[in-house]
């Protein structure tokens, strides 16, 4: 905290990170605290979001990326991605496409912020990108 409240961060962005932050800095960083996850949410949330869909058989999965709260991948959405499930796909090929879709969704919701178009009111997300 010392660390990011010295730098004056402004937004927290993580990518991979597989614990749940203490209140300490999701209450500081409320609004300000984004992750991404390889699934659809609310579908598939925790670990092995590849592999829940497989197992259950969807056709469609995706990315999200969403603000952090207290939960495991609960907070409110802010955009996501879709990817379809081919009957071809092994999971090898499906992580391929999800991590593709992430390095094309998370720089331009990185972006939206940079530029002050996401607001948050309560669970709903609104992007306001110009016209």
């Amino acid at each position: 905290m010392e660390v990011l409240e010295s730098k004056k961060i402004d937004l927290v962005v993580l990518a991979g990170y597989m614990r749940l932050l203490t209140s300490v800095v999701v209450d500081r960083y409320a609004g300000r605290l984004i992750n991404i996850h390889p699934s659809l949410l609310p579908a598939f949330a925790g670990k092995d979001a590849i592999g829940q869909a497989l197992e259950y058989g969807v056709k469609v999965t995706g990315v999200t990326v969403h603000f952090v709260d207290g939960g495991m991948d609960t907070g409110p959405i802010i955009a996501q991605h879709p990817v379809p499930i081919l009957p071809e796909d092994t999971p090898e090929s499906i992580s391929r496409s999800i991590h593709a879709a992430e390095q094309q969704l998370y720089p331009e919701v990185v972006s939206w912020f940079a530029q002050g178009l996401v607001q948050l009111d309560g669970r709903h997300v609104t992007v306001n990108k110009p016209v």
